[in-house]
């Protein structure tokens, strides 16, 4: 089953943790479930995603995730979808 690593990188923390937990039932109806979210600093965040449905996970990065980028203060993302080797 794949799984996508996420980054990124935010305004303040706080205010992303706190649009990030709001956004979970809608990432999850587009086939991410978090496994594990990481805080590198203040502007810096990692997500590990166990992938469901690898199609509408890659439709709701390139569309409805850019509210909740806006409601996080994310200024960047990278999203790379992995397999165990």
């Amino acid at each position: 089953m794949a799984q996508m690593i996420a980054h990124y990188r935010v305004a303040d923390y706080a205010r992303f943790r706190t649009a990030f937990d709001a956004d979970a039932e809608d990432r999850g109806g587009n086939g991410l479930s978090l496994l594990q979210l990481w805080r590198e600093n203040d502007q810096s965040a990692w997500a590990l995603f166990q992938v469901g449905d690898a199609g509408k996970a890659k439709a709701y990065l390139e569309g409805a995730a850019g509210v909740f980028n806006s409601q996080a203060g994310v200024s960047a993302t990278e999203f790379h979808f992995v397999e165990t080797a």
